[in-house]
């Protein structure tokens, strides 16, 4: 499948269906979900990167069980906004990952999510540094679907588009 503008995948969403968000990293994958409202996302848990026919299957296995019918993907812009190799790499997995599973993905920029969950773990959680790593991606991809469902509410009408 083709990757879709945000507000088009939104738009394009059953009522009640959930979208999850994914963080692709190097060995984990961070997973969040929305709630059916797409006004709240949450950690999930994360995904032991691996062959990407298992990491789409886990993937479709979450969206059947949860209710979720589409994906965004965190995109890894460089800081000046441009498209480095791990953008294209992101960018190559989400459309992989969406032929494989059969959702529609969009991507949206998660430059800084996982900085910004760090400082939040080491300033407001007790956690050792193993404990706070394996609790990074989860949240790094919370922290992403959160933002992208905030940049996509329609704020005008004060409800959620349909």
């Amino acid at each position: 499948m083709a990757i879709i503008n945000l507000k088009d995948l939104r738009a394009a969403l059953p009522r009640h269906a959930r979208l999850i968000g994914l963080d692709p990293g190097t060995k984990t994958i961070g997973v969040a979900l929305s709630d059916v409202t797409l006004m709240l996302a949450s950690p999930y848990g994360a995904l032991k990167r691996g062959k990407l026919a298992a990491n789409a299957a886990e993937i479709a296995a979450i969206a059947r069980k949860e209710g979720a019918a589409g994906l965004v993907v965190g995109l890894p812009l460089s800081m000046d906004g441009s498209m480095g190799p791990a953008a294209q790499a992101a960018r190559d997995w989400a459309r992989a990952v969406s032929d494989a599973t059969g959702l529609p993905v969009a991507l949206f920029d998660e430059r800084l999510s996982s900085a910004a969950v760090n400082r939040m773990l080491v300033s407001e959680a007790d956690l050792t540094r193993a404990k706070r790593a394996e609790a990074v991606d989860r949240a790094a991809a919370a922290y992403m679907l959160q933002a992208a469902l905030d940049a996509t509410r329609d704020r005008n009408s004060g409800r959620e588009p349909l």
